[in-house]
């Protein structure tokens, strides 16, 4: 299988990387010290993501699947962009190999992780 047009374009030019000082979610999977990782923070106004960045350890399906995963989520209110999921992922990226689909499991598990602790957070 090859790479999608899709998949190039948010390797090669990942879009929201970055972080965001005091957000209001953040959530993480993977372990830095052994392979892909990646951590997003969000922002919410009236229950909808009004700005998420990424940053992420990882092989270019990580990067560029954790980088469509923040075109997806972006302005979704989070009961709507909790529900985002793998496939939702793989099918904005246009496929991935095989071998490389777990990688869109980053994206969905750690903005799920995010939006829990932005609901479960102490005030």
């Amino acid at each position: 299988m090859k790479y999608s047009e899709q998949f190039w374009d948010h390797f090669l030019h990942p879009r929201n990387v970055g972080t965001i000082q005091h957000a209001d979610g953040i959530g993480t999977v993977g372990d830095p010290a052994c392979g892909d990782f990646l951590k997003i923070w969000i922002k919410v106004k009236n229950d909808h993501i009004s700005k998420i960045t990424f940053k992420c350890k990882g092989c270019p399906a990580a990067i560029a699947t954790s980088s469509i995963m923040t075109e997806i989520a972006q302005g979704k209110h989070v009961d709507q962009a909790a529900q985002i999921t793998d496939e939702t992922i793989l099918d904005a990226i246009g496929g991935l190999p095989e071998n490389k689909q777990h990688c869109s499991n980053l994206g969905a598990s750690a903005l799920y992780k995010a939006i829990i602790n932005y609901v479960f957070k102490p005030v």
